[in-house]
């Protein structure tokens, strides 16, 4: 896959055993597309078998188990490629390393739509060096897509094997515009989400909520929303989309900060982020509880 996705580049099985790894944003982006390919590939064929436990806290052990396999798989392989690099995966943890490149994985991200055999899911991997992301791609194996961006290199989705360039939708007011945000797991952050989002959805055109951050981002990098928000984010779950709504035109930033961090990130066109952070500012949207 990503050969379809990417120019051709340096081979990505030979680095890191043989001489100098690269640092090259696509030579990263190519590793980023095929890992996340690859644990995607896996979870989708496994996918039926948390729908086939009577038990839910068995069937959430299945999808623990599958989530935890995929990450060890993706790790697996960026290793081969690039064994000095550090490792951040949101089931394994912290892994460091030496070249300077920093991997960060979400091996399943949207797992209750997984385990509900619903499609909106996505594996997501990115890579950072010492200035930030610079390569991330986002994997959505029951779509059949794939996105993907590299810094200053702009945003791509395949789909059915055919690349396109994407971009943000062109809206100019907040009112007209298509929202999406998501939920904390704990009953009490969802009551308070949900009591700042009263105070928001009368302000725009509607809102919707998917269940993977990852993917939010990217429909908000590919036109499917106008923007995207949501509290108590790890960095597993924003980083390769983040980047590749940022690639896309999007303007992704914290409560206050120029970058999100975990307590708040908005992503918006740049016509209407300034306006709809206001909003969301006087919601309460970013407070914490």
């Amino acid at each position: 896959m990503s050969g379809e996705l990417l120019p051709a580049g340096p081979s990505l099985t030979a680095v890191g055993h043989h001489g100098p790894v690269s640092q090259d944003p696509l030579d990263l982006l190519a590793l980023a597309v095929a890992a996340a390919d690859l644990g995607g590939r896996y979870l989708l064929a496994g996918q039926h078998l948390a729908r086939q436990v009577d038990a839910k806290s068995s069937a959430t052990d299945v999808v623990t188990q599958m989530d935890t396999a995929s990450e060890a798989m993706i790790v697996e392989q960026l290793l081969a490629a690039r064994p000095m690099d550090a490792i951040l995966g949101e089931e394994a943890g912290e892994r460091p390393g030496t070249s300077g490149v920093r991997w960060i994985i979400d091996p399943l991200d949207g797992t209750v739509n997984y385990l509900y055999g619903l499609p909106l899911w996505a594996v997501s991997v990115a890579a950072e060096d010492p200035s930030g992301v610079v390569a991330g791609a986002v994997a959505v194996p029951a779509l059949g897509t794939t996105y993907a961006a590299a810094r200053h290199g702009g945003a791509w989705c395949l789909v059915a094997g055919q690349r396109r360039e994407i971009a943000v939708r062109q809206c100019s007011n907040v009112a007209s515009a298509l929202v999406a945000t998501g939920f904390g797991y704990r009953p009490q952050r969802r009551a308070a989400q949900g009591a700042a989002l009263a105070g928001v959805i009368a302000q725009v055109r509607d809102v919707r909520r998917c269940g993977a951050a990852a993917l939010d981002l990217c429909w908000l990098a590919a036109g499917h929303y106008d923007a995207y928000f949501e509290r108590g984010l790890q960095p597993w779950d924003a980083a390769a989309g983040t980047l590749i709504a940022r690639e896309a035109g999007a303007v992704v930033t914290g409560a206050v900060s120029a970058e999100p961090d975990g307590e708040f990130l908005i992503g918006a066109g740049p016509q209407i982020h300034a306006d709809l952070r206001a909003i969301l500012l006087a919601a309460g949207a970013h407070l914490g509880y």
